[in-house]
């Protein structure tokens, strides 16, 4: 399996899982054009492509979904709430109807060699999903966008080789900073954004010697920074009443405005 983080965080999302022989986005939130050289990097092209999940309708998320729909006729895969809701934005565009397929929570499905199992987040969103995938033997999760996180997340999320998890805010630069009071408090809310104090708890929950990969994910330019989510992630995992260090695992950071290396397990 492998995995690439095209971009990450409030201004769009779109990260790469693929295998030899199946090749799929997580989200489409940026301009195809920056989804193709995201490809690019990884050696593909958008007719490499075997579809798009979607993990819930907001815009960074979306944004280049419909222009890749009309270019490449890519089957994108959603539940049936969040399916209703981007058929109602008008930033979508005119798209083949037909192309999106519902999917379930908890029910798994397989897209050629790829086995997908969405599973249930908590998020101002229809329907919002993480997405965990599974090909020989290995384990990999795509979890981002989610205010909190209870027994059903932490399960879910067990024996994992690679996971691109959210550490999306600093709590004082939060509450310091620009943002009107409403947008802090939705943010701060349990269908807000994982800070990164937070993340950092849920990974020290996920860890095991299965883990090779931990990129934090979906990170605020306006209220957080790159070396803050580490610190904070790392000295969770330090703190924390399991058997790991802060320093026992590669912690990277998935980047805002370019790809992540192609990482493959």
């Amino acid at each position: 399996m492998r995995m690439m983080s095209i971009a990450s965080g409030s201004s769009g999302n779109a990260i790469l899982v693929g295998t030899e022989t199946t090749q799929l986005l997580v989200d489409a939130g940026i301009s195809a054009k920056r989804i193709l050289e995201g490809l690019e990097r990884a050696q593909l092209s958008g007719e490499d492509l075997d579809g798009i999940l979607v993990t819930h309708e907001h815009a960074d998320h979306i944004g280049g979904l419909g222009v890749m729909m009309r270019k490449f006729h890519l089957p994108v895969y959603a539940t049936a709430l969040t399916i209703e809701a981007i058929k109602n934005d008008r930033r979508l565009g005119q798209v083949d109807k037909d192309s999106f397929i519902a999917i379930n929570c908890d029910e798994p499905f397989s897209v050629k060699d790829l086995r997908i199992d969405p599973m249930h987040i908590s998020h101002d969103a229809a329907d919002p999903v993480a997405y965990r995938f599974r090909y020989g033997g290995k384990k990999a999760a795509v979890v981002t966008d989610l205010g909190v996180y209870d027994d059903y997340t932490i399960q879910g999320l067990q024996g994992l080789s690679a996971v691109f998890l959210e550490a999306n805010h600093d709590i004082r630069m939060l509450q310091t900073g620009p943002y009107p009071y409403p947008l802090k408090q939705r943010i701060l809310g349990k269908r807000g954004h994982l800070s990164n104090e937070a993340s950092g708890r849920l990974l020290s929950s996920i860890l095991s010697d299965k883990m090779q990969y931990i990129y934090l994910s979906h990170l605020s330019h306006e209220n957080n920074l790159p070396e803050l989510a580490y610190e904070a992630v790392r000295l969770e995992v330090e703190m924390s009443d399991t058997q790991w260090h802060g320093d026992d695992f590669p912690i990277r950071i998935a980047k805002r405005g370019e790809p992540s290396e192609c990482i493959e397990f």
